[in-house]
């Protein structure tokens, strides 16, 4: 399978999530005042059923001191692993299966979303943090005109991974690991 094809196929599994998120939300939407009118006793059940479904709102909005109606109507996501090679993702009652190659795509693209967005990622490592390393991984150098070294080192979870450091960084390091 070429890059194309497999992007075609990230591109076929993520708007099958779209579209289970979109017919969620669909069968999720509130009835109008004028069909609950219709029916005292069918407006009732709707409610009651309405309110088993939705996911318990444990806070209020500090801005209105309202739930957010939005996170009401909010599907939950799954994640499982049914064989060694394969991921499926549940969004509400749509379920998609993801193969290593759409899942390696799928966390660069995480990950490019994630580097731009707030808060950063902690400074320091967390307590009870988990993680999986890489020993002795491929890695390559590049200086670039500035005199900074671009550093991308292949994590087996993560893919290709680009640092770049500045020269005193570059130093700082060596000592670091010279040091250890």
């Amino acid at each position: 399978m070429n890059l194309h094809e497999q992007l075609g196929a990230l591109e076929m599994g993520v708007d099958q999530l779209i579209q289970a998120v979109v017919a969620t939300q669909a069968e999720n939407t509130p009835e109008t005042s004028a069909d609950a009118a219709a029916s005292p006793a069918a407006a009732e059940h709707a409610e009651h059923d309405a309110a088993a479904e939705q996911p318990a709102i444990t806070g209020a909005n500090p801005e209105t001191n309202a739930e957010p109606a939005a996170q009401q109507l909010q599907p939950t996501l799954e994640i499982n692993r049914p064989a060694r090679d394969e991921i499926t993702m549940t969004i509400g009652n749509q379920t998609v299966a993801l193969r290593p190659d759409q899942i390696s795509r799928l966390i660069e693209e995480l990950s490019n979303a994630r580097a731009s967005m707030t808060p950063e990622q902690p400074q320091g490592i967390p307590p009870g943090w988990q993680f999986v390393s890489t020993k002795n991984p491929m890695m390559a150098v590049q200086k670039q005109s500035n005199g900074d070294r671009l550093l991308v080192m292949r994590h087996t979870g993560h893919g290709w991974v680009p640092f770049t450091f500045s020269p005193d960084i570059v130093i700082q390091m060596y000592m670091m690991l010279t040091n250890a």
